[in-house]
């Protein structure tokens, strides 16, 4: 039978270096992997990304970090060719890489839209095109999207809507890869306890999201804590490999599709 265990497997993480992104990694090092290299986009994530490759490496994890910004198709494809070199075919492939922004549809200029959509759709689709060539057989790749792709609002055009591709992509995908036995997921948490979260949105909007989930009351600031999504990382990229071509909205019931 198939070991999809974590132990002694080889990651890759696209926006690897904080926040969510560097908790999986941290999580994935104490399960077990042999090997994860770290995707990070600027210097300004240098110290912390330097941060999160000490804890990987204590917990007894090989680490390698690579900076690079993922908008171009051969940056994407620059990234794993680094990453096979240095530490092999990739087993598990995750990308958390986003941006967010709320904005009036009226008010979004076109150098505004063509940044949301290179990052959050044509980075995700050529992320997936390389994990595709690179990640070994029986592999996982799973894409971090936004539980917005089920709500009904304003404002978010351009973040959902630059997101919602990647349902269609991951569809595809795991279809294209399924022979292999490569299972592909996305994963929509809710709004998260981030530097992220808090400079796009106003008081009363933060005062919102902070009530809105069914299981609000039951977590420290109402939102989606990074420590709520990597339980499922985890499970999705090892013993629920069985679950592949779906978008799995994570988020307390704050959306549902």
């Amino acid at each position: 039978m198939t070991d999809h265990s974590i132990k002694g497997k080889t990651a890759i993480i696209a926006g690897g270096g904080k926040n969510l992104g560097g908790l999986i990694a941290r999580d994935l090092a104490v399960q077990g992997a042999k090997a994860i290299a770290i995707h990070y986009n600027s210097a300004s994530s240098k110290a912390e990304t330097e941060a999160t490759v000490s804890a990987v490496k204590t917990a007894g994890a090989e680490c390698v970090a690579f900076q690079a910004d993922l908008t171009s198709a051969g940056a994407v494809e620059k990234l794993f060719a680094d990453v096979v070199r240095c530490v092999g075919r990739p087993d598990i492939a995750i990308n958390t890489v986003g941006k967010v922004l709320k904005k009036p549809i009226v008010e979004i200029s076109e150098a505004e839209y063509d940044e949301m959509s290179a990052v959050n759709a044509k980075a995700a689709f050529f992320f997936l095109k390389e994990a595709g060539k690179h990640v070994a057989d029986n592999g996982k790749i799973c894409t971090l999207v936004t539980s917005l792709l089920g709500a009904y609002t304003p404002f978010y055009s351009s973040y959902a809507g630059t997101k919602a591709p990647v349902e269609h992509f991951t569809r595809a995908a795991s279809k294209e890869f399924g022979s292999r036995g490569i299972s592909v997921t996305a994963i929509g948490p809710g709004p998260m306890d981030t530097p992220f979260f808090y400079p796009a949105e106003g008081a009363e909007a933060v005062a919102y999201h902070k009530t809105a989930a069914a299981l609000s009351a039951f977590t420290p600031t109402g939102l989606t804590h990074i420590e709520d999504i990597v339980p499922w990382i985890r499970f999705l990229v090892s013993d629920g490999w069985w679950m592949t071509g779906q978008t799995i909205l994570v988020n307390g019931g704050y959306t549902t599709k």
